[in-house]
């Protein structure tokens, strides 16, 4: 077994790389992907040995990325978009809504479109307006996408594979705080054997709280169990790793168990993700739930700037104080 140490941000190159090599239709395209090796060097070194026809450096222009991706996918390919900053997509917004989600079904099931967008989504690295926001609630709640998000190495190396491998169009979420964070990664695993694309996973059991959350909030979540273990409160965590399908029947059943949930996300709490889990917990468990179903979010305002953005994003303290919360009805 090959398994080695890499960043987050290694293991989704290493991922783009096995998928380049495994499929001659797979293509990459995005802005600076290919002689920089990407703003983030996810795709570093990938252009020099696959060749500027599969790793395509394109105009800045989000639009005509994703509009030339739809074309090609039409036409057999497998194309993987960069989009440099999740404050960049707005420009693409259209296509991916109007084309991207609707083209399979507006075919009668004739057309598939097997493309991948990567976004790079988050705060937590200090950086200027329009490089950090949580655009998930847009793509989630638009039918015929699919979201997915990684947290971790091993998770990032095989999701993207899996992505990539899908007939489906899918928004592939990067949290770009955790790129340089390193975990353990099993390089020579069947893809065949791979826990499933879209299923969310139990990464910490515990008996008291459930604590949903997905991307960057996942390792924040975790860090507030350890915390709450040193006062006797075992939480169970899970990470979602899918939002659009949402994979509910880990969360329903540890929710039934503990009596108690409480939502993570980056995102402002306003019709977001968490809102769509506290009804659906609700009306799943509500004769098994001992407190309201609490969120934990970012603010209803833009991502504020660097200096205070530690502010703005959900923190150890801020977990705990919710799951102390549900503890006090």
């Amino acid at each position: 077994m090959a398994t080695e140490t890499l960043t987050l941000g290694k293991a989704l190159n290493t991922g783009l790389r096995r998928a380049l090599e495994n499929d001659s239709k797979v293509v990459i395209m995005g802005e600076d992907v290919g002689k920089l090796g990407g703003v983030f060097r996810i795709t570093d070194g990938l252009q020099k040995d696959f060749g500027d026809q599969r790793v395509i450096d394109t105009p800045l222009a989000e639009s005509g990325i994703i509009g030339t991706a739809v074309g090609l996918a039409i036409r057999g390919y497998r194309p993987v978009c960069e989009i440099q900053f999740d404050g960049f997509v707005y420009p693409a917004y259209d296509q991916i809504v109007s084309q991207v989600a609707k083209m399979h079904y507006r075919s009668g099931g004739k057309l598939r479109i097997p493309m991948v967008i990567r976004i790079p989504f988050g705060g937590g690295i200090g950086a200027v307006e329009h490089h950090s926001e949580s655009p998930e609630a847009y793509f989630a709640h638009t039918a015929g996408l699919k979201v997915v998000t990684c947290a971790n190495p091993q998770d990032a190396y095989v999701m993207i594979q899996q992505a990539i491998a899908s007939d489906d169009p899918i928004v592939f979420l990067e949290p770009k705080r955790r790129y340089w964070e390193k975990g353990q990664v099993d390089l020579d695993a069947p893809l065949s054997d791979a826990y499933p694309l879209h299923s969310a996973r139990v990464v910490r059991p515990g008996t008291d709280a459930t604590v949903l959350a997905y991307g960057p909030m996942v390792r924040t979540c975790l860090e507030a169990a350890t915390a709450a273990a040193e006062d006797g409160r075992e939480l169970e965590i899970i990470d979602l790793r899918t939002l659009s399908p949402l994979d509910l029947g880990a969360v329903y059943e540890s929710v039934k168990r503990t009596g108690r949930a409480v939502v993570v996300h980056e995102a402002p709490s306003n019709i977001g993700l968490g809102a769509e889990l506290a009804a659906r917990i609700t009306e799943e468990c509500f004769y098994s739930l001992e407190s309201p179903v609490l969120r934990v979010t970012g603010f209803d305002t833009p991502y504020p700037a660097a200096r205070v953005e530690e502010e703005y994003l959900p923190d150890l303290d801020r977990v705990l104080d919710a799951v102390d919360r549900t503890f006090g009805w």
